[in-house]
């Protein structure tokens, strides 16, 4: 089977150096067993994503030197297949919808500790009508429901081998959004399957949303890839880069007349500039 990755940013702002390690990875990957590279804009999010930073993208990629297989994938045009797996989801019985607010998910988190759930279900059986909801409810997963009917199920990690998959870590995940046609798990698991990937690589910091992704893709009938989690460029506090903390973007390296290949390379070579290294990371915020 040809290997098939994919790099999958989304436009809610510019690239910066973690972006760049992480597309690299893919990249090199694929070329090195004599696969595709593919490249998808995950813009499902219309509210926070900027159509402007799309052809950004596509700059910053072309000046490290990094070339993708075929014309880069939107997810707003496939908006279509998010609503269908969500209706199938929910004549299988699996879909209830959700009325929380932030704070009371919070809340809810906190009262059943470290331990629990991140949302331990509580619309779950409320009878919550959607339509009632100010700006719709979400929809989530009764995750107690669907791992009776998956039953047991592992997936694989190149870095870390084999996983018993333990989806019920998350508690009732959101699968459509009262902002979004779908969320993170939803889209991209159903993404990963209609573009044929065979190996998804992702930082470490996204290593246990695989054990959700797992589930969707056996309650859904979907192919089942390999993973390759590696690690993130993080700060001196461990920390990992992100946008909102001002961390360079690409964009400006490459405006300034920096090197884009030569950046590349460095970064395959592990060599970063001070203050940044590799490590798990502490806190999630691209």
């Amino acid at each position: 089977m040809t290997c098939r990755t994919r790099f999958a940013p989304s436009p809610n702002g510019p690239l910066h150096l973690g972006h760049a390690y992480a597309a690299v990875v893919a990249h090199d990957v694929a070329r090195a067993r004599g696969g595709k590279f593919l490249l998808r804009i995950e813009d499902v999010d219309a509210a926070r994503s900027r159509a402007d930073l799309v052809p950004e993208i596509l700059a910053d990629l072309t000046w490290l030197g990094l070339e993708w297989d075929g014309v880069a994938a939107l997810q707003s045009q496939r908006i279509a297949s998010y609503a269908a797996a969500g209706e199938r989801l929910k004549q299988m019985g699996l879909l209830y919808p959700c009325r929380c607010t932030r704070a009371e998910i919070l809340a809810a988190a906190r009262k059943a500790g470290a331990d629990g759930p991140l949302y331990p279900g509580t619309c779950r059986g409320r009878g919550v009508d959607p339509a009632e909801v100010p700006g719709g409810a979400a929809w989530r997963l009764d995750m107690a429901r669907a791992v009776e009917l998956a039953g047991p199920l592992e997936w694989e990690d190149e870095l870390a081998g084999w996983q018993h998959a333990r989806p019920a870590l998350f508690g009732d995940v959101v699968l459509l959004r009262k902002e979004a046609p779908a969320s993170y798990h939803l889209a991209a698991t159903l993404d990963d399957a209609a573009d044929g990937v065979t190996l998804v690589t992702r930082g470490r910091d996204l290593f246990a949303a695989s054990h959700v992704h797992r589930l969707l893709q056996a309650l859904l009938g979907l192919p089942v890839p390999v993973w390759h989690h590696h690690d993130l460029l993080v700060e001196a506090d461990g920390r990992k880069l992100a946008k909102r903390r001002g961390s360079p973007s690409l964009a400006d390296l490459r405006r300034g007349g920096e090197d884009g290949r030569a950046l590349a390379d460095a970064l395959r070579a592990h060599r970063f500039p001070a203050g940044i290294s590799l490590g798990a990371g502490v806190e999630g915020g691209a």
